[in-house]
């Protein structure tokens, strides 16, 4: 019993000399935590050269764009072919995918020779070879009748041009074994975004942001990169980790000076690494007593499968004895010993390496996402990781030690190469027929030239139109005379109250008008208008207003002023005075009783008698589309039109008198409220009217009227891109063909979510958010694709809107007789203001519609409360300048 303590004392004793031995031997060998921590920032800084278009020429790390833009989300169907060529034979696949809708593959496969003088020949003869088999395979699985999508995993870079002339194939994909691993494990694992290969070679590929890969044009979505890091390391950014053996080991290969970081990690390397080591320490009498043999002294004696027996746990050393005994060598079992030490250390290194430049790979990942901790997984592939039987669980250890804000999942690809070509074209051909679908939709709300010239010119005959007497009843643009005859001068002063109804608020304003400096002061209160109110009766309506404007006075400290009152009430409205407007109908979500048909501003004053508090002067009646014109023509003596381009739309611009056969008098200019919104009512624009136009409209409050504004206006908008939401998801198109209950949620979609997702600014990440919030979970795909769709309902609308207002700056320089027409249209409204794109495309459409009017927009401030002020005070300056007449 003695004895046995005593042997097993001896050999732990003698493990333990030996480790330390070959560990002073290999002492540069072994890296800490702090320098992975450095290859790990080094790497990065690699891939980030790498992307770069200054930097990538130079760059070690070349990051090569793969043209992968998505990863398998399972709805992938049907066959495909497979080529798989690389080595000394190749192997052609027909993959199925997905049969009856589940994940699932089918393989039938077969192998081909391939002759040396075919490989060593040109690129030609190599392809006509294979062409011919794939032609042998097509005819021996009855394949012929059909035509396959194709996808080739290369080993090697060559022309692939004969295939397509030979027989009837789609050459969707040409890929990389890493990015095969990667998409036969995310078509398991949506998780997947990274594939790295240990084996012969090693490489990584990973999804990457399009927006941080200058080589390829456009930022939006993502792209599998190649990052092809086995040449880490070949600028000298690893010389400091490098040691005598590994550059032997160079010097002795067929790319000396290539491929550095490979050299330290892959199996082609690893068991002459240690040859290398295991001579040298012979040399220097470290062991075999010194001997050496004739095996041990040739290269490529020791390979990587030797390394992998030699680390087995139990039967390792005996396997380390068997070895050494066929290379020649009478190891002692110190010997053995030290070589499986020596097998340890040069795998674990090839383990930490390989883990470092992993780690910064999850970490360049996570950032992107711009998350805490990132959730994902890596597919693995290559013989070193799957024979080796401490090599996983190393390299996993490291990985998790690197990177703790990590959660990953490490997932085996099985036929990684071959089915993830297959699973490449699956994709691809997914996306390609996705993208064909998605194409139709939005083509339908692309306008061409010609499409608005048409809207340009149905818009002019329909001003025409409205203006005439005989017509005016039938026209869809109202065409309303406001009765404001005059711009400011700059002489108007004086208190002036000012009330502006719109939507579901209400403001009361104090605005004070100094002569002659242009200046004025504004004070403002906002109350809300509750729902039961905006639709219960008239009278309930006016007798909140009322209550809002004694609210305010009290407020302000002027309980019982008798003050000049401008109304700004922002709905159609037939005025036969400046002081008298006539409802003609709700619109924006407002249905009070009582009121259509009716005088609003009578319908004041008789809610302020019954108030009995105040008595005030009600000078006019204003739309705010005239308040954004008087205020910008307070600023500016060219401003004749007004926009809004908002929660509604319209458009507002002073005519000559002449042309206004409704009112009295041909001397002079009178401002007309288009009302605009109404254009199309008759049918005339229905050629570009959608089938989602028709959905919205057909839900809205108002069913068939204000076509043109629910084609252009920010209350719309929304609604629209939802609808076209749901018809995609529908057709499978997004969100997985899964239509949540908040997509189904009429008004959900709000146009400023459009205004945030069009914006230049915002990385797909936060799109993704947005979309989240509306209870969508959406893939970066689905956000691009929503991207495209909020782009082209919002362009389409600022290009109508474009067009409208061609038609009135055309009309104003016809009507002057001039050449050429410079004239200011003042802006307000929402949509306008705060969309990325609308105020610049709208402004586009004008110049290409009216290129002989210099048109400048400018943008009003407060123009629904302060130029509901400057009316009033205009009108008191006009009717000030009668009396004295």
């Amino acid at each position: 019993m003695f004895a046995v303590h005593l042997m097993a004392f001896y050999f732990s004793k003698l493990k333990e000399d030996q480790i330390k031995k070959v560990d002073r031997f290999l002492y540069h060998m072994r890296l800490s935590d702090d320098a992975l921590l450095d290859i790990m920032s080094r790497f990065r800084a690699e891939m980030e050269k790498g992307l770069a278009k200054d930097t990538n020429p130079t760059a070690a790390v070349k990051m090569l764009p793969t043209f992968v833009r998505a990863i398998p989300d399972g709805s992938e169907n049907g066959e495909f072919l497979s080529l798989d060529l690389g080595g000394s034979k190749f192997r052609v696949l027909k993959v199925q995918v997905a049969e009856e809708g589940k994940r699932h593959v089918q393989m039938e496969s077969q192998f081909y020779p391939t002759p040396n003088e075919i490989i060593r020949g040109n690129g030609t003869e190599l392809f006509e070879y294979v062409a011919d088999c794939l032609a042998d395979f097509m005819k021996t699985k009855d394949l012929k009748h059909k035509k396959l999508p194709l996808g080739l995993t290369f080993s090697f870079p060559c022309r692939q041009t004969k295939l397509e002339e030979d027989m009837d194939v789609d050459i969707l994909a040409l890929v990389n074994d890493t990015v095969g691993t990667m998409m036969t494990c995310a078509y398991d694992d949506p998780y997947c975004e990274v594939g790295v290969i240990i084996g012969t070679g090693t490489n990584a590929c990973y999804m990457e942001d399009m927006s941080n890969i200058d080589l390829v044009e456009g930022d939006e979505g993502r792209m599998c990169i190649n990052t092809e890091w086995g040449a880490f390391g070949d600028d000298g950014a690893l010389e400091d980790i490098r040691t005598e053996f590994d550059r032997e080991l160079d010097l002795g290969s067929l790319n000396p000076g290539k491929q550095l970081f490979e050299k330290m990690i892959s199996g082609l390397y690893l068991g002459e690494l240690v040859r290398l080591i295991l001579l040298k320490m012979a040399k220097a009498g470290l062991l075999f007593g010194g001997e050496k043999s004739s095996a041990l002294h040739t290269k490529g004696k020791i390979e990587t499968r030797h390394m992998a027996a030699m680390e087995k746990y139990k039967e390792g050393l005996a396997n380390t004895r068997e070895i050494l005994v066929d290379l020649g060598l009478e190891p002692s079992e110190a010997d053995c010993i030290a070589v499986q030490h020596v097998c340890t250390i040069v795998s674990f290194r090839s383990a930490n390496l390989c883990a470092a430049a992993l780690a910064a790979i999850l970490t360049r990942l996570r950032e992107n996402k711009k998350v805490e901790r990132l959730r994902t997984t890596v597919g693995m592939d290559g013989t070193l990781y799957k024979i080796h039987p401490q090599y996983p669980k190393r390299l996993h250890k490291v990985v998790r030690k690197l990177v703790p804000s990590c959660d990953v999942r490490f997932l085996l690809s099985e036929s990684g190469s071959t089915k993830g070509a297959a699973m490449v074209t699956a994709v691809a051909s997914r996306v390609q027929a996705q993208r064909k679908q998605i194409d139709r939709v939005l083509a339908l709300f692309q306008l061409t030239q010609e499409q608005l010239v048409d809207v340009q010119a149905k818009m002019r005959a329909e001003l025409e139109y409205g203006l005439k007497k005989k017509s005016h009843g039938l026209a869809t643009v109202r065409m309303l005379p406001t009765y404001v005859c005059g711009l400011p001068d700059g002489t108007e002063k004086g208190k002036f109250l000012a009330l502006d109804l719109g939507g579901t608020n209400f403001r009361v304003l104090l605005v004070k008008i100094r002569s002659g400096r242009r200046s004025v002061r504004m004070y403002n209160k906002i109350f809300a208008i509750p729902l039961e109110i905006m639709q219960g009766t008239g009278e309930e309506l006016f007798d909140h207003i009322v209550q809002c404007i004694a609210d305010f006075l009290d407020y302000m400290g002027l309980k019982g002023a008798s003050l000049p009152l401008g109304f700004t009430f922002s709905f159609p409205c037939r005025q036969m005075s400046i002081d008298k407007g006539t409802l003609i109908g709700w619109t924006k979500g407002f249905k009070a009783t009582d009121c259509e048909g009716e005088d609003v501003v009578d319908m004041l004053r008789e809610a302020i008698k019954r108030r009995n508090e105040f008595d005030l002067d009600i000078v006019a009646v204003v739309n705010d589309t005239v308040g954004t014109m008087m205020t910008c023509g307070y600023e500016d003596p060219n401003c004749e039109i007004g926009l809004i381009a908002g929660t509604g739309s319209n458009m507002c611009y002073m005519e000559d008198m002449r042309n206004i056969e409704m009112v009295e008098g041909s001397e002079g200019k009178m401002c007309i409220n288009t009302e605009w919104g109404g254009f199309g009512d008759n049918g005339c624009i229905d050629d570009i009217r959608t089938r989602y136009d028709t959905e919205v409209d057909e839900g809205s409050l108002n069913p068939g009227k204000q076509r043109y504004e629910k084609m252009t206006s920010g209350m719309y908008l929304g609604e629209i891109v939802r609808q076209i939401l749901i018809d995609l998801t529908k057709q499978g198109l997004l969100f997985r063909g899964q239509i949540s209950e908040r997509l189904r949620t009429r008004g959900i979609f709000e146009t400023k979510f459009l205004s945030q997702i069009e914006s230049d600014r915002l990385a797909l990440l936060q799109v993704r958010r947005i979309l989240q919030q509306l209870g969508l979970d959406s893939t970066c795909e689905d956000s691009i694709v929503v991207k495209e769709v909020c782009g082209a309902v919002s362009r389409r609308a600022a290009q109508l809107c474009g067009a409208g207002l061609a038609a009135v700056v055309e009309k104003r320089r016809e009507d002057q007789g001039l050449e050429h027409l410079r004239i200011t249209v003042g802006v307000d409204g929402t949509l306008y203001k705060l969309h990325p794109h609308f105020s610049r495309i709208l402004q586009e459409t004008v110049k290409e519609l009216a290129p002989r009017c210099d048109v400048t927009f400018m943008l009003s401030e407060d123009g629904s409360g302060k130029g509901a002020a400057l009316i009033t005070a205009v009108a008191k300056r006009l009717q000030q300048a009668q009396k004295e007449n």
